[in-house]
């Protein structure tokens, strides 16, 4: 089998088997295209199926040496184990060679979180008297307030909002769905601009389900709404590296501060695994060891 053959199936088991999108889907091919070319530059005509744990341990230090970030190299090792183990499901292989392939020790950053006054702050900046301030106000509400992925944001249908329930069904990571609770304010945001600019889009027939559209009636980009929260984060003279991505920090952070349950916490964002959830018990002791040194007299 040359690297065309499995690079084919590969893609068609990431985009059957686990639903990835093509963003995903473009990024483990890179990653696997990365490996080859360490075979080309070094000369070495090797299959797929030939491939040994020595040589994937040569092409990670050829990759170190590139100049590649820790964090880049861990992403480039992951693109290829992923596609050894499926190899490995299709019975191409007996044993997986980058099953024992180390990983880079990655610094743990915390990310950037905004505080309840500081999103107050933002949506009080927002200009209503503009015919896209009610969405704006109502994608900023429900973000907070459901912890979304910006995906899931753009994504939101209007029959997947559970007004009595206060539930809002959204469509994840890999086509899972989950439930997640949503709060007064965001269904009062979303209602305001439901029912009134929203109404006066000459909207496009395949978008009429989508809940946040842009001026054409369409269904709105992950760009439109980082460059929205952006604008925003620069309106009020906030620092910090604001993106759709803290609305969700800033979410699950306040949730874990407060003493919620890391599995429910785990289960709102659409986490796979616990531990990268965990990543927010530690924003919760450094609010803690922060809330020490300020109040506590001996500290």
């Amino acid at each position: 089998m040359d690297w065309n053959i499995a690079l084919k199936g590969f893609k068609a088991y990431l985009r059957l088997e686990k639903s990835l999108s093509p963003n995903s889907i473009e990024a483990y091919l890179h990653d696997i295209l990365k490996l080859t070319q360490y075979f080309v530059a070094e000369k070495e005509q090797i299959s797929p199926l030939q491939v040994k744990l020595e040589h994937l341990q040569q092409f990670v230090r050829w990759v170190h040496e590139l100049g590649m970030s820790p964090t880049s190299q861990a992403r480039i090792i992951s693109g290829i184990r992923a596609f050894y183990k499926y190899l490995l499901l299709e019975d191409l292989l007996t044993q997986n060679p980058a099953e024992l392939l180390e990983l880079p020790r990655l610094a743990r950053k915390l990310p950037d979180v905004l505080s309840n006054d500081e999103i107050g702050t933002m949506l009080a900046a927002i200009d209503l008297s503009r015919p896209e301030g009610h969405r704006n106000k109502a994608i900023i509400e429900t973000m907070y307030s459901c912890g979304l992925r910006v995906s899931e944001t753009v994504g939101l249908r209007l029959s997947h909002i559970f007004v009595n329930d206060e539930f809002v069904k959204v469509l994840g990571k890999g086509n899972k769905e989950r439930l997640v609770p949503i709060g007064r304010p965001a269904l009062q945001a979303i209602s305001q601009y439901a029912q009134g600019n929203r109404v006066h889009l000459n909207i496009d027939p395949r978008f009429s389900d989508i809940l946040f559209l842009n001026r054409n009636g369409r269904q709105m980009s992950r760009q439109m709404v980082f460059i929205i929260i952006k604008e925003l984060a620069e309106k009020i003279g906030n620092k910090k590296n604001v993106s759709p991505h803290t609305m969700r920090h800033s979410f699950a952070t306040a949730l874990v501060e407060s003493g919620a349950d890391l599995r429910a916490v785990q289960q709102m964002l659409g986490h796979e695994s616990i531990t990268t959830t965990e990543i927010y018990a530690h924003i919760g002791r450094e609010y803690l060891r922060d809330t020490v040194k300020q109040f506590h007299p001996r500290a």
